[in-house]
């Protein structure tokens, strides 16, 4: 072996990564803490930018579509066109990413409101509802039970002998909850719930900031990557950052149309069918949907809950018309509709939210799917350019 300066730096690199490792296992519980503690620091700027990148997919297309690019900004140039026209277009190109940003959060706003619009009466209904049944159920419930001690008068002879010892019985659930510290754990998801929305307030201001900076931030991140790294690997990083962020563009349009595609096929089913709350329970599963796949299953349980207080065949008969939409939707629709919006195949789609949901949940459903595009395409280009190379036609 030749100890020339490329040797030397990889046997050092390779020393140190031995070190670093050595150490990290040594000191994992160390390093855990510390990471958690960092990633508490920076949760709300990670939040930030995940809502910076949620909103910028609806503010680039207003931008797009509402307002003149710099394309009509140069041919008024060449075209000679009066001052103030093209003052006036050089003020509408300023003032583009402020109103779409406005736009957007109206845009946002409105669905929110619209949706409580629709679910708030719907809702009213139901408590209505319940609270004209649970009368009904318990008279039925007693009836029953009238029923079954005067079937069973042993089963009623035991129950008038057993006696309870309340004030031991009261003694016994305070020390219960004084010693599982449930009330240590109500503070702290107290102060959780308040840190969370602090983090959440902080992230969208800080979202905020991206997305009114972004093309100034995008380029100090380039002359950083460029003043440090190769070029040719910094090339290769932006392009991948590029590609990257249209696969997760697409896949949160097509989520958002998937989603919509079932919670419309699940009103007008129960529309025809005439099944009650077919509006409240449309909506739940349109928005229970975002979640890949499995989301559904959430919108089901509470409709079959409503469904249940007014008619129990038809509450049947909802899980019947669940199961069969479901199947039609995993199956057909969402790996067409997603897979074809982040150009990944139908069965690569269904593993990468299997794969997902095991190892992560649902932020694993949510984030492989586009995951899974990138590595593809990357692979699916790697493997192209090397059998160029090869000079070999498979087909």
């Amino acid at each position: 072996m030749q100890f020339d300066r490329k040797t030397v730096r990889i046997l050092a690199g390779l020393t140190a990564f031995g070190v670093l490792l050595n150490y990290s296992l040594q000191h994992f519980t160390i390093l855990q803490q510390g990471f958690a503690w960092l990633m508490s620091l920076l949760s709300p700027f990670l939040l930030g930018g995940c809502i910076a990148f949620i909103l910028n997919v609806p503010m680039r297309f207003l931008e797009r579509t509402l307002f003149p690019g710099r394309a009509l900004l140069q041919m008024s140039g060449k075209k000679g066109l009066p001052s103030a026209a093209g003052r006036a277009l050089r003020l509408l190109d300023r003032l583009k990413r402020p109103i779409s940003l406005i736009l957007t959060l109206a845009l946002m706003a409105a669905v929110v409101f619209i949706v409580i619009f629709l679910m708030v009466p719907e809702l009213a209904q139901t408590f209505s509802t319940l609270q004209k049944v649970a009368p009904v159920f318990w008279a039925e419930v007693q009836k029953l039970a009238d029923q079954l001690v005067a079937q069973y008068p042993e089963a009623a002879d035991l129950l008038t002998s057993f006696r309870l010892n309340w004030q031991e019985l009261a003694q016994t659930i305070f020390d219960f909850i004084k010693d599982s510290g449930i009330f240590s754990s109500a503070f702290g998801a107290a102060s959780s719930l308040v840190s969370g929305i602090v983090s959440f307030f902080l992230g969208l201001v800080f979202a905020l900031y991206l997305l009114l900076q972004k093309e100034r931030l995008g380029l100090h991140i380039r002359k950083v990557l460029y003043a440090f790294l190769p070029r040719a690997k910094v090339d290769w990083t932006l392009r991948v950052a590029s590609l990257s962020s249209d696969t997760f563009s697409r896949f949160l349009s097509g989520q958002c149309l998937e989603a919509l595609i079932l919670g419309s096929m699940f009103f007008l089913a129960m529309t025809v069918l005439r099944f009650p709350y077919a509006l409240l329970i449309g909506v739940l599963v349109a928005f229970t949907a975002l979640i890949p796949i499995f989301g559904a299953f959430l919108g089901c349980a509470v409709g079959t809950f409503l469904i249940l207080m007014v008619d129990p065949v038809k509450a049947l008969w909802f899980i019947v018309l669940f199961l069969v939409l479901q199947q039609l939707e995993g199956n057909f629709i969402y790996p067409r509709v997603v897979g074809s919006t982040v150009g990944l195949p139908s069965i690569w789609v269904l593993a990468a939210v299997t794969l997902g949901g095991s190892l992560m949940g649902i932020a694993g459903m949510l984030l492989f799917i586009p995951l899974c595009s990138v590595l593809y395409t990357l692979l699916r280009e790697t493997v192209a350019r090397r059998l160029r190379e090869r000079k070999i036609s498979v087909r």
